[in-house]
């Protein structure tokens, strides 16, 4: 029951999940930050597709909970971009080798990890909704990380309404990305295999987020989180060019 993996690699990969499914419940974000550098380095062989499978089914789990306050007016401007990045998503897929890929997503992770640990404020506009729909749709679909450029948008919201407006675009951006993937023969039926494997690392993080989210501050979960990511990502970057 391990997806062909080996039992301690499955282990690892469970724990990133479900560590990444625990900080996004608390924050918005996080499963991707977390995760995708942990499976790259063990089981490249799965990215991006299990990731995305899984950033499909969280957020569902989410706005089970709660659905107030999303921003339906940004998310209207954002996602037709997304899909514009989609494409562009599945061509990195195609082209990159493995090492290649390694390198792009340990990057991806390393400059959203700056951007959020500096907290550039970035105003909310037609124009940065657009942009910030489009790179997350490239590096959503390309690396599973899709949410940074979306979150560093609205840091400045209040919690709820970003977790909310978040779990909404990680719905139908993971859609829209699987759909992509699909057509162009670059999503595997092992990497859904095993995500559904993973969904109850999902769930166990989901629970786990709950009460942590009424008793942490979300500042603090943020730098373990950020210090966990680049610390992978920069491992991972180091391993893809050796």
């Amino acid at each position: 029951m391990t997806g062909g993996l080996d039992p301690g690699v499955f282990a690892l990969v469970f724990l990133a999940v479900l560590l990444g499914s625990t900080v996004q419940a608390v924050v918005g974000l996080g499963i991707g930050l977390v995760a995708a550098p942990v499976i790259t380095l063990l089981a490249p062989q799965l990215m991006p597709g299990v990731l995305i499978s899984l950033a499909f089914v969280l957020p569902i789990i989410t706005l089970a909970e709660e659905r107030r306050d999303i921003d339906w007016h940004g998310l209207n401007w954002s996602l037709p971009w997304r899909v514009l990045g989609t494409a562009a998503g599945v061509w990195v897929v195609a082209t990159f080798t493995a090492a290649q890929l390694g390198v792009f997503i340990g990057a991806i992770v390393l400059l959203a990890v700056l951007l959020t640990w500096h907290a550039v404020e970035v105003p909310v506009t037609r124009g940065t909704l657009g942009v910030a729909g489009f790179v997350g749709g490239v590096t959503g679909t390309a690396t599973s990380i899709g949410g940074p450029p979306f979150a560093l948008l609205y840091q400045h919201r209040e919690p709820r309404q970003i977790r909310t407006t978040m779990a909404v675009y990680f719905l139908v951006g993971a859609a829209i990305s699987l759909v992509g993937l699909a057509l162009s023969g670059e999503l595997h039926r092992h990497q859904v295999a095993v995500g559904a494997l993973l969904l109850p690392a999902v769930v166990l993080g989901v629970v786990a987020g709950a009460p942590l989210r009424r008793r942490l501050p979300a500042h603090r979960v943020r730098g373990a989180v950020l210090l966990v990511s680049g610390v992978s990502a920069l491992v991972l970057v180091v391993r893809s060019l050796l």
